[in-house]
């Protein structure tokens, strides 16, 4: 699944592509590979609390709202993995919103 990020600053707009190489359900998580101008192993599920994003690779992780909320996910998101690959993962996310049983 290929998909369109974008980050605005100061009267200009970086864009880039993002692709799901992999998605697998183990049941009680999900797992995807994204690759973009990083490749980001995330793994992501709910919790008693709402849902959750960990990125091994990173030593990273977070709660998420709903996949479809890319504000709230964004921001939590970057604030684990820096601008660039937290909007990428969040727009991932949003992707699968429609796709997947969260």
């Amino acid at each position: 699944m290929i998909f369109e990020c974008a980050y605005k600053t100061k009267g200009r707009t970086d864009i880039w592509i993002g692709t799901i190489k992999q998605l697998k359900n183990h049941g009680g998580y999900y797992e995807m590979v994204i690759e973009s101008r990083s490749r980001i192993h995330v793994l992501f599920g709910k919790t008693m609390i709402g849902g959750f994003a960990c990125m091994p690779d990173y030593g990273a992780g977070c709660h998420l709202g709903k996949l479809n909320d890319v504000s709230w996910n964004k921001g939590e998101l970057i604030h684990a993995l820096g601008k660039i690959d937290g909007i990428t993962v969040a727009t991932a996310l949003n992707l699968l919103a429609d796709k997947i049983d969260f």
